[in-house]
């Protein structure tokens, strides 16, 4: 299938960054999201990042300008009939996703395909929200998307062979390094990088070291490009948390438990990078 329109829905962090890399692509983009003031927000942001690309010379000034222009913003019903792909990237909430699928359903064409960016929660339950199940797959980015080359596709048990082909092309297409991975919580980049943080934070918990140190240990030891607890930091505490809840408890797994240093540094407010303050100030 070739793709040549885009609907993201959702226009924060991950959905301008997403509109972005598929405008930049060629591909007609809609973004919508239901608060209007964050779709004039989500401009300004990809503009920005166009012109610091045009400023470090990575990206040509005529193409940042083609970009901006196939970039569009409105509602729903806008954006999403016509599309080739529709991509959700909201707020990692089971009952919020299928809301939305079911929605999205009554409002896509036939041959679309229908993606989450779900950084762990089951991509098929999400799908038996949809009339055809076969035709949703996951599309798990990484932030920031014009930047991070990695893309993880998942499949679930009732995705078609073609959706997935179709996914992986258009990955490729802008730019991305693709895997594929079976719908089992957490995925691969999940499950492995929640195990990493929560590992780390209990071991600040324990005195073991400072933040500090333990991410410098990862990122001169191991060559990480970001130590687990800024990294954490960055994602958001009570985000990791919430992952890490899912996961102990799809898992069965009690090393994905969040430690009660994360749950008091979340209930004190401590965010990470978004609150100004987590294991680093920001």
């Amino acid at each position: 299938m070739e793709i040549g329109r885009v609907a993201v829905i959702g226009a924060g962090t991950m959905g301008h960054g997403i509109a972005q890399v598929a405008a930049m692509a060629g591909c007609e983009v809609w973004l919508t999201d239901a608060n209007p003031a964050a779709l004039d927000a989500a401009r300004t942001k990809v503009q920005a990042n166009l012109d610091k690309g045009v400023a470090r010379g990575k990206v040509d000034a005529d193409r940042a300008a083609a970009t901006m222009e196939r970039l569009h913003t409105g509602t729903l019903a806008e954006g999403v009939p016509g599309s080739d792909l529709v991509v959700e990237a909201v707020p990692e909430s089971l009952d919020l996703k299928q809301r939305l699928f079911r929605e999205v359903d009554s409002l896509a064409p036939a041959h679309a395909i229908l993606a989450t960016n779900t950084s762990s929660l089951s991509v098929g339950t999400i799908a038996s929200a949809v009339a055809d199940p076969s035709r949703v797959v996951g599309m798990h980015f990484f932030n920031p998307v014009h930047i991070m080359k990695l893309l993880e596709l998942v499949r679930a048990d009732a995705t078609r062979d073609d959706v997935v082909d179709a996914a992986k092309a258009f990955g490729e297409r802008i730019g991305k390094t693709c895997i594929v991975v079976r719908d089992m919580p957490g995925f691969a980049t999940s499950r492995l990088g929640v195990a990493l943080g929560m590992e780390a934070i209990r071991m600040v918990e324990q005195g073991v070291a400072s933040a500090e140190d333990i991410d410098t240990a990862m990122v001169l030891g191991y060559r990480h490009p970001v130590g687990p607890l800024k990294l954490t930091d960055m994602v958001g505490l009570d985000v990791r948390m919430a992952i890490g809840t899912y996961l102990a408890e799809e898992l069965g797994n009690a090393a994905f438990e969040p430690p009660e240093l994360m749950k008091q540094m979340v209930a004190d407010g401590k965010l990470g990078k978004k609150a100004g303050s987590g294991f680093y100030e920001w």
